[in-house]
């Protein structure tokens, strides 16, 4: 007798400290009386990235059920095991030891910052599992010459300076920006984080320091390249609060152009909120957090002129496969606003591309087998690359993207507009310049 078809939905079940998605085990079997492809996923639900980690197990859930809704992946349910490990690194680590070595997991899906990465990377290389990570760019994650680690957006922490720096070159070289009024000077602040640092370090023209291994020179640095003189540099530690006293430093540098790196929203807001106290008047702002809905609802009107750099766009034009048909990025932003009751942003849409890719990959493979898939995977070349909703990729032997930039967004009248690049996709938003007041 053939198995029984499952359909019913999963309601979210709570055992312990996991959560598990999927479709309801009618009789627990699969295609061929196999059982489900098991995904574990170690994520910050609370603690310091709990925004962030909440939405990418949303991107995560709804990817495992646009799986399961289409009849699962080589006819086997996709079954996704989530524990929260707190934005704690320890916790981490032992989270996805136990996945892989009690769970007995088929696959796991990476964490969120690098701060997390790091350490549970190091877990998976030594079991030799594929880590497709989500949010871990700092530089020094994909220095240690690992082989099973694949970065699902575009550039590492150290590069993604130069993407705000760019888009204001090219309005510039454009005659958007008058030559005579584009940025001479800059502030570079951040949290002490891995990305954090990493993109003040691209910025500055910093080493970046690789244990065992020789430091990596960025000079002279994307600021230098464009002209821009850094007028203030300043780190704030974990727990931070004295925002006042941060925002009168910048005021006071008189830095045309401000650049942030923060480890959340939180840290983003709370600074903005700072500097429209202290009435600080920049022509541009740039913040590596500031595209979640979440910024703009708390800030409002304070929001306008903020640039921030993202992996997606819900205008984007991407096209991919899911569970052997094709799923467009228009389909996920329609799916998931029907699913959730509310328009997805990036820290969404990047959890769910690691899913479709990973998804790509075993029905390639035709199987779990992590070796196999890492050849695919690193098989992906410009012509055949996995195809997601944030565009093409495929890596180089470090694990890290070729040939993508970021997409630049900018906060206009309470739309997150998308301003660069100029001419990827219909519908791009002229950069508003100078910075509108607070």
């Amino acid at each position: 007798m053939s198995p029984m078809k499952c359909t019913r939905p999963r309601v979210m079940l709570a055992i312990g400290a996991v959560l598990v998605f999927g479709l309801a085990a009618c009789g627990g079997q699969g295609a061929e009386g196999e059982g489900p492809i098991r995904i574990g996923a170690s994520l910050p639900l609370t603690g310091q990235f709990s925004i962030p980690g909440a939405k990418h197990r949303d991107g995560y859930q709804y990817c495992a059920k646009v799986i399961n809704d289409r009849g699962g992946l080589m006819g086997r349910r996709v079954e996704l095991l989530v524990r929260d490990n707190r934005s704690d690194t320890e916790t981490a680590v032992s989270q996805y030891e136990r996945f892989i070595n009690v769970d007995d997991v088929d696959l796991v899906f990476g964490t969120f910052s690098s701060l997390l990465t790091f350490p549970s990377s190091a877990v998976t290389e030594r079991n030799q599992m594929i880590l497709p990570v989500p949010s871990g760019g700092a530089l020094e994650i994909w220095a240690r010459g690992y082989k099973h680690i694949f970065y699902f957006q575009q550039l590492p922490a150290e590069y993604t300076g130069k993407s705000p720096i760019n888009t204001l070159v090219t309005y510039r070289d454009e005659g958007v920006i008058p030559a005579d009024e584009f940025p001479k000077t800059a502030a570079v602040v951040h949290t002490d984080d891995f990305f954090a640092n990493g993109i003040a370090a691209g910025l500055l023209g910093r080493d970046v320091e690789v244990p065992g291994r020789e430091p990596i020179s960025l000079a002279p640095g994307a600021l230098a390249d464009a002209g821009i003189k850094p007028v203030l540099q300043e780190k704030w530690p974990e727990g931070f609060n004295n925002w006042i006293s941060l925002a009168n430093k910048i005021r006071s540098s008189k830095a045309e152009l401000l650049l942030v790196g923060t480890a959340s929203p939180d840290e983003a807001i709370n600074l903005v909120n700072a500097l429209k106290t202290v009435n600080y008047k920049p022509k541009m702002v740039y913040m590596s957090q500031g595209t979640q809905s979440e910024f703009q609802e708390n800030l409002g009107e304070a929001a306008n002129g903020i640039m921030s750099h993202s992996t997606w766009h819900p205008q984007a034009q991407w096209e991919g496969t899911l569970a052997g048909k094709p799923f467009s990025n228009a389909d996920f932003v329609d799916g998931f606003k029907k699913a959730y009751n509310r328009p997805p942003d990036e820290d969404e849409a990047i959890p769910f591309a690691v899913c479709q890719g990973m998804a790509q990959a075993v029905e390639a493979t035709e199987g779990t087998d992590n070796q196999e898939i890492r050849e695919w995977l690193s098989s992906r070349t410009e012509g055949d690359p996995v195809r997601t909703i944030l565009g093409p990729f495929n890596w180089d032997d470090r694990g890290l993207t070729v040939g993508r930039d970021f997409v630049m967004t900018q906060w206009q009248d309470g739309e997150l507009k998308f301003v660069y690049p100029r001419d990827e996709f219909p519908g791009v938003s002229e950069l508003v310049f100078p910075k509108p007041a607070w």
